[in-house]
């Protein structure tokens, strides 16, 4: 390795300076990663060095260089997340090289090897994977504000730092290398942050089937793998199986969204076959490549023989070719003959003339690459088989013919509308009946109505076509497909008249699940949402469960009912404190009630990227659940700007996904024997008495006079539309006034994020906490410390509070406030703020014994504090270039170059923070 790192040896593409780096620095990629980004930048912005470390800010750079400046500062953030990224892969696998995996927290191997001292036995273990299932659901949410075209980018420069950390280069070879990473920086930088226009849903289809593409084909078995060895180091003999499965939102959500039509979720499905397809033709045409097994070397089995006879005259006139090609590997005609019938497949689905037989289904595939892996075994070629051909059978297990199950989501409101006047076309439902008819009528023609017969329904609005398109769609899956289709979620689920409103569109559309034949339809899942509708979930449960047609329904799916849980809206209804409280006492009481019919209820947790979104560690997270709720199965959103942090390179995706599966597999075999999570009175007394008071300081602020201009004009809200980071609406229904009830969740939790106020992640705990000590006393204080000690989700509620309260920044959040109009109204607001902000402080402080807050969280201390300067700069920019674009008359009226600069300075704090909404 050279001593020295001249950038002089870069392409010459334009005049620089040479700049020597010593060798041991060179190993630091954060001073690589600024090296390389100065050198391209500094042409065009010779303050470069000054800006990266803080010496100046972005502020303080002319007008002229504004656009440069940012441009730089937002590389430069994505630079440091791709090196922390890529040093937190490094740093696991050096553990795991020096033979100490189990000193990971939250992997298998340390899972796995604390189980026999909390008294597992092996048959337990094995009875849980048995039915372990863990559920990854990828959405579109609009958080993801960097372009596809920059995250491939940002792919390609952490495989360029892999190559160059991977071996020990000569100096040219390490030359090459550096230029190489060089050159992706300089696209980084050379490339627009901006999007010029909202991505389509099928662009953003696409954008998610990247992910399955370029690595979760792949790294599934390596995951299978991990757990496998985890288990045989501690409990030998005990074989887990197949575990995870994919889902996505991406083409079916339509809440909100009217560009998602039948048409384009009949697409994405297509996609997303195609996909999988295709992966399955590569592996194996790779498959065959490799199986060079000679007849001539060793006797074939006469049955694999037979089963090739028979594969061989599926193919057509291709059967020939395979032959003639593979004279004497019959192994190799065998894979053949499967690569030419998936191809076929292939051509169908395209609408052209297969030369083979398509396969029916996965399962078809499935049973003749298990006649091929029988075969290697009789010949004694158990490391082919293990290292070709079971990887392959779990890929197959796992993605099928359809990579991820596509959930179909709508809002309660529109699938009532839609129902009631289906209802009243058919002269069944007056259009002034009380609540207590319509629910009669909806009842009686669920129990009784047959499929519709739509040409005597010409009159039906666009709405009610369309959404009865959709659910003939829902209900027509042909078996071939059927693993194609998810769920239908009914956001704002807010009675069981809601879904039984879902169950009467199915029948409608001749659902057979609820017709009493023996095929199943699509599962119905309620998600519940507001803090009213999640004490409400366990009684309207109760009440869809009663309904004999819906209840032989959920017979159908092996007696599951799934429950999806809304941590965003539940968070902007209720605060931070109340919505954890309440979202962990409805599981309790939601799996109660389902056990009163027979019924076991699982969960789908809808966690977003920030903490006021249910974003937390994933592992503490799972482990704060209540005792018995995961039972060995979870599903959980990774959306938006996640999907890309999770699951863009391979070893960042295996590790997120091992730590949350083992702790899926953890809660389900520790917590019934786990004191932190067994139901405590005296506990549960003081959560609701906190729970209480947080969310009445919490409405409080809500409505303070001009709460909702103030909201508007110190933040950004109404300028996320202008970067076209998503295809849906920033609110659910277009017309009628600007509430904050329709405002969606992620442009207000965006808003307090970028304004840098936080209160979605922490406003009204400490009123909470001083009333309870008020009232309570040293008794009191005593019972708080107690259950920060001992009261997992109690702790995790505290510790994400406390780093909100870092993260947020009075002094730049007052300058926001300043944009307010209504300085009296402003002024007592923020006078609100500012008290419960410096309360919350005080209070963690005082529980926790930590005064200096977020020192028991060192590595998220060192992140908030290396751009710490920056970031401030980007925000005075971003308030002074919000009031002169809203002086000039917003967006349309104000000069280009400021509207620019502001959308770039929205993108900078975005990534600076590692997330938006």
């Amino acid at each position: 390795m050279p001593t020295t790192f001249a950038t002089s040896d870069l392409p010459p593409t334009r005049p620089r300076a040479t700049v020597r780096l010593p060798a041991f620095r060179l190993r630091d990629n954060d001073a690589l990663f600024r090296l390389l980004l100065s050198e391209v930048v500094r042409p065009t912005l010779p303050e470069i060095d000054c800006l990266l470390d803080g010496r100046i800010t972005v502020d303080e750079v002319a007008p002229t260089d504004r656009r440069a400046a940012l441009q730089a500062l937002a590389a430069w953030c994505q630079l440091l997340s791709v090196a922390r990224e890529w040093g937190a892969v490094q740093e696991r696998r050096r553990i795991e090289r020096e033979g100490e995996s189990s000193r990971i927290v939250g992997s298998f191997s340390n899972i796995i090897g604390s189980l026999p001292d909390q008294g597992v036995t092996a048959d337990e273990l094995a009875e849980v994977l048995g039915r372990l299932r863990v559920v990854p659901t990828m959405t579109a949410h609009p958080t993801e504000t960097k372009r596809v075209t920059v995250l491939e980018i940002h792919r390609r420069i952490y495989r360029r730092l892999t190559e160059l950390r991977g071996r020990d280069w000569s100096p040219r070879e390490e030359g090459e290398h550096l230029r190489a990473l060089a050159a992706e920086i300089e696209l980084l930088w050379l490339t627009g942050e901006l999007r010029l226009q909202p991505p389509s849903v099928e662009q953003e289809v696409a954008w998610g089937l990247h992910f399955f593409r370029e690595v979760l084909f792949d790294a599934v078995p390596t995951l299978h793998a991990a757990l496998a060895h985890a288990v045989e180091q501690t409990y030998p003999g005990v074989r887990p199986g197949g575990f995870i499965r994919f889902s996505t939102w991406i083409g079916g959500d339509r809440d909100g969204n009217p560009k998602v039509t039948t048409e384009v979720t009949r697409r994405a499905l297509a996609a997303c076959r195609d996909l999988a397809l295709r992966s399955h033709s590569r592996a194996l045409a790779d498959l065959g490549a490799r199986i060079s097994i000679s007849q001539g070397a060793t006797a074939t089995p006469q049955a694999f023989l037979d089963h090739l006879a028979a594969l061989l005259s599926s193919c057509g006139p291709e059967a020939g070719r395979i032959v003639q090609r593979n004279g004497e590997e019959p192994f190799r005609q065998y894979v053949s003959a499967l690569l030419v019938r998936t191809d076929a497949t292939i051509a169908c689905d395209a609408g052209a003339e297969p030369l083979a037989r398509p396969f029916a289904g996965p399962r078809e595939l499935a049973h003749h690459l298990r006649v091929l892996d029988d075969a290697l075994v009789a010949l004694g070629a158990e490391a082919t088989s293990e290292r070709l051909i079971q990887p392959f059978l779990l890929r197959l297990e796992t993605f099928g013919f359809h990579t991820a199950a596509l959930d179909v989501r709508q809002n309660s409101t529109v699938v009532n509308r839609v129902v009631d006047e289906v209802l009243g076309a058919l002269g069944r439902l007056p259009s002034d009946a009380p609540p207590e008819a319509r629910s009669a009528r909806l009842r009686e023609a669920l129990h009784q109505d047959e499929p519709l017969d739509r040409a005597r329904l010409p009159t039906l609005s666009d709405e009610a076509r369309e959404t009865l398109d959709l659910f003939a769609l829902l209900s027509r899956r042909p078996s071939a497909s059927h693993d194609a289709l998810g769920s239908v979620i009914l956001s704002m689920t807010r009675s069981a008249e809601d879904l039984l409103a879902v169950y009467l569109l199915l029948r409608w559309s001749g659902g057979d699940g609820l017709r009493g034949a023996h095929a199943a339809g699509p599962a119905v899942v309620p998600l519940f949402e507001t803090i009213a509708d999640l004490r409400a979930s366990p009684r309207i449960l109760d009440e869809l469960l009663r309904e004999r047609t819906v209840r032989r329904a959920i017979s159908t799916t092996g007696d599951l009912q799934e429950i999806m849980l809304g941590y965003s809206d539940s968070n902007k209804d209720g605060g931070f404190l109340t919505s954890n409280w309440e979202l962990s006492k409805a599981q309790v009481a939601l799996r109660r009630a389902g056990a009163r019919h027979g019924v076991k209820v699982a969960f789908f947790h809808g966690r977003g990227g920030s903490v006021s979104r249910g974003g937390a560690p994933t592992g503490r997270a799972i482990a704060a659940q209540p005792s018995h709720t995961v039972d060995g199965r979870l599903r959980v959103t990774e959306q938006g700007e996640i999907v890309s942090a999770k699951f863009a390179n391979r070893g960042t995706a295996l590790a997120n996904l091992e730590i949350l599966s083992a702790a899926v597999l953890a809660h389900s075999l520790k917590s019934p024997r786990e004191a932190a999570l067994a139901e405590d009175p005296e506990f549960g007394e003081a959560m609701e008495a906190l729970s209480d008071l947080s969310r009445a300081a919490y409405a409080n602020l809500l409505r303070q006079p001009g709460f909702v201009d103030y909201f508007h004009q110190a933040s950004i809200a109404d300028e996320i539309a202008l970067l076209n980071i998503g295809s849906r609406p920033v609110r659910r229904f277009a017309s009628g006034p600007r509430e904050l009830t329709d405002l969606r969740a992620i442009p207000w939790v965006f808003g307090w994020s970028q304004n840098r106020h936080m209160i979605t992640g922490w406003y009204g705990i400490g009123t909470a906490l001083s009333r309870f000590v008020e009232v309570r006393g040293e008794a009191g204080l005593d019972l708080l410390r107690r259950m920060f000690e001992r009261s997992r989700m109690f702790r995790l509620v505290v510790d994400e509070a406390e780093k909100m309260i870092v993260l947020s920044d009075m002094e730049i959040a007052g300058r926001y406030a300043g944009l307010v109009k209504d300085r009296a109204a402003a002024e007592a607001i923020w006078a609100r703020i500012c008290h419960e902000h410096g309360l919350t402080r005080d209070r963690i402080a005082e529980i926790t014994g930590v005064p200096d807050l977020s020192r028991r969280f060192p590595a998220f201390k060192d992140k908030v504090a290396t751009l710490r300067p920056q970031l401030a700069g980007a925000h005075r920019l971003q308030v002074e270039l919000l009031r002169q674009v809203r002086a000039a008359g917003g967006a349309e009226a104000a000069p280009r170059e400021d509207v620019e600069a502001l959308l770039m300075t929205i993108h900078v704090i975005s990534a600076g923070l590692g997330w938006t909404g």
